[in-house]
């Protein structure tokens, strides 16, 4: 038995002893951490006696949340089909629909979930960094021939060369490039957003959430993004 706790200990999870993550409370009023406490009753239920950790008093499934249970058989869910991104129970897992399917266990899930968002995370943040710091230089470089043409007179030495008005008008056109910055900024802001999406759901991955982390795994899946990537000049995505 989990050995009992004072009362100034109340916000610690008897199994894990950290304050409880997902805090769920069974009906004895033991506080744990939700994926604690699914552990626990994955063990427990091969006895088919579900029991709090803490006092041994009988505890229902149904503390989990309703997001832990399933939907068709009212029982704890207990995998996560890859192929379907459904949450499956015991009953689920009997059916052929499954039989060829790949099942994690949850906890396995949302580390191998957290771990695929993460690594997408960081190949994005690569790229944007590596186009941020090009655009840094050639801001720099631009910054330099500024100076020449100010304090050089270039502008004057092309005037004399009878260049048109237009040529003079086209030269720091083509320094800055704008044409083609704009569509890059685009892509850096959308490309953001999306980073910061993946970094928010590593953080906050639980059972619930599993079919929406494999869903922006998906829409955030190099060759779906090659369009954004084509104006990062740094960008060269690779599959993960």
């Amino acid at each position: 038995m989990v050995p009992l706790y004072e009362d100034n200990q109340e916000n610690i999870c008897p199994i894990c002893l950290d304050p409880p993550k997902e805090a769920v409370s069974t009906d004895c009023k033991h506080l744990f951490c939700r994926m604690c406490l699914t552990q626990h009753m994955d063990k427990a239920s091969v006895s088919g006696v579900l029991s709090c950790p803490v006092c041994r008093k009988p505890c229902s499934e149904g503390v989990l949340g309703a997001s832990y249970i399933c939907f068709s058989h009212q029982k704890r869910v207990c995998r996560f089909c890859e192929a379907s991104r459904h949450l499956l129970c015991v009953e689920c897992l009997k059916s052929p629909e499954h039989q060829s399917h790949t099942e994690l266990s949850i906890e396995n899930a949302i580390s191998h979930y957290k771990e695929r968002l993460n690594r997408r995370r960081r190949k994005l943040r690569k790229d944007l960094g590596g186009f941020q710091q090009l655009k840094a230089q050639k801001e720099e470089m631009l910054q330099a021939l500024q100076v020449d043409w100010e304090s050089h007179g270039l502008r004057d030495e092309l005037m004399n060369q009878d260049q048109t008005k237009e040529q003079l008008k086209a030269l720091p056109q083509n320094w800055l490039d704008q044409q083609e910055d704009l569509p890059a900024e685009v892509a850096v802001t959308q490309l953001s957003i999306l980073a910061s999406g993946l970094e928010r759901m590593a953080k906050e991955l639980d059972a619930s959430t599993l079919k929406d982390a494999s869903d922006l795994l998906d829409r955030s899946a190099p060759q779906k993004l090659e369009g954004l990537l084509s104006h990062l000049p740094a960008a060269n995505p690779n599959p993960s």
